[in-house]
């Protein structure tokens, strides 16, 4: 599976990326790539840095210093699409369902039958179809937030980046959640870069994780995470890539 991952070509580019806050220095000279189609994770201590480094990537944040290039050429929200998950949810309450996915792409002013046919993807993928013409207040705390990730999955994103959008989730919730995410992003083929602190997800998640340092952070490790899907918590295996990482989080 690794082998496949490797052959594939760089969608995402980050050169020496630096950030500083007057005179507090965040992150501190990162430099990674990211393949096409990859699902990375970023884990690291509470306060490193991560939301900062996401900011960067969204292009919400300058960065001081670097370079984020997307296949080849420096990131740009008016050129790339550049789709976000947060931990809150953010369905559009004046908005059904339908109109939520869709929102992006008429944003896009793409035509209306490739709107039509990629809502109606997501909805079929996200189980959404019998609530299409519902409003996100008449739905579950976990069907609001499933709107939210199929939103941004319908945008075809050159890059998908999700800060711990199940932290405010219970467990049953999040189990269920990051299977769909998996599902979507094995469909989609999109790039995603997914933030959390939890290391257990990220294990369950990822093709990779990314372990920054406290601030300023850099990149302490890169972990590959070889391990069939769907992957079982309990398995030998997944163990000892979770203590791995969470010791490389707690010594310093």
């Amino acid at each position: 599976m690794m082998e496949e991952m490797d052959k594939r070509e760089i969608k995402v580019e980050v050169k020496n990326l630096t950030k500083k806050f007057d005179d507090l220095l965040v992150l501190d000279d990162i430099s990674f790539t990211i393949k096409k189609g990859e699902f990375v994770c970023v884990v690291g201590p509470t306060g490193c840095g991560k939301t900062t480094f996401l900011n960067l990537l969204t292009k919400l944040y300058e960065p001081t210093s670097g370079q984020l290039l997307i296949d080849g050429i420096p990131a740009d929200p008016k050129k790339h699409n550049l789709a976000f998950v947060f931990q809150e949810p953010s369905a559009y309450p004046w908005l059904t369902v339908e109109e939520n996915l869709a929102f992006g792409l008429e944003i896009k002013k793409l035509d209306k039958e490739v709107i039509k046919e990629r809502v109606n993807h997501i909805l079929r993928l996200m189980g959404l179809e019998p609530f299409r013409k519902h409003y996100p207040h008449q739905l579950s705390v976990s069907s609001e937030q499933r709107i939210i990730i199929g939103r941004a999955f319908a945008m075809n994103p050159d890059l998908l980046l999700m800060d711990e959008p199940y932290a405010q989730m219970d467990i049953k919730l999040r189990y269920y959640l990051e299977d769909e995410v998996i599902r979507l992003w094995k469909e989609t083929g999109s790039t995603v870069v997914f933030i959390t602190h939890n290391i257990e997800e990220a294990v369950y998640l990822a093709e990779r994780v990314l372990i920054l340092t406290n601030k300023p952070a850099k990149i302490k490790e890169e972990v590959k995470i070889d391990l069939p899907r769907p992957r079982n918590f309990a398995e030998k295996e997944f163990i000892s890539l979770r203590t791995y990482i969470t010791d490389q989080i707690k010594w310093w």
